[in-house]
């Protein structure tokens, strides 16, 4: 485990469960690709753990859109139970399978997070104080998506690669908002948007 997480003992072994249990089920359902399972601490989980840091402390409810495997949304609720914060963790996940999967991650390291497998624009608006999404749309579907869901005052967290400001140039034809940019932690070149004061143009 990459000791840049800094994280409890108990937080750890709720990681390694995580861990295990996405190896046992990656086969059948690919919830990460192959070639990214050898680099599983530093790829997926300490680059969605970062954006925990980027989050106000006093956040209450943090809603993960499109959460796949789990990144960001899992690591932020297996490490927020920690740091009691976020108090409560929603995934928001389309596809059974991998909702499936989701669940069983939940019941067996026991955070406080749930799970609604339904589609993003289908689910009622969350009224989020975050909200989150890792390699799922370009940022104009995703600022879309965070109007929906966030609370007027809550901030959305996009890590985008390389490419993130030809995707804010865009975004910004058709939407207002004002946007912060954290150097990624994991490698060069991407970053984390936090983005605030979303408007539709």
């Amino acid at each position: 485990m990459t000791p840049d997480l800094r994280v409890s003992r108990e937080t750890q072994e709720r990681l390694e469960i995580y861990a295990t249990l996405l190896r046992k089920w990656n086969p059948r359902i690919n919830l990460v690709s192959r070639s990214s399972l050898n680099q599983l601490w530093t790829r997926h989980i300490l680059d969605s753990a970062q954006l925990l840091d980027l989050a106000e402390e006093n956040v209450t409810s943090w809603v993960d859109l499109g959460s796949g495997g789990g990144f960001p949304g899992l690591v932020v609720a297996i490490i927020g139970t920690e740091r009691r914060a976020p108090l409560k963790c929603t995934l928001i996940e389309s596809d059974a399978r991998k909702s499936a999967f989701l669940r069983t991650i939940i019941r067996e390291t026991g955070v406080n997070a749930t799970v609604i497998t339904d589609r993003i624009e289908a689910v009622p608006p969350q009224g989020a104080d975050v909200v989150s999404a890792r390699a799922l749309a370009d940022l104009s579907t995703l600022i879309g998506f965070a109007d929906r869901h966030l609370s007027s005052t809550g901030k959305a967290l996009f890590p985008k690669g390389e490419n993130w400001r030809e995707e804010v140039e865009v975004a910004q034809s058709k939407w207002q908002f004002d946007y912060r940019i954290a150097k990624s932690k994991t490698e060069p070149g991407p970053v984390i948007l936090s983005v605030t004061g979303v408007v539709r143009a």
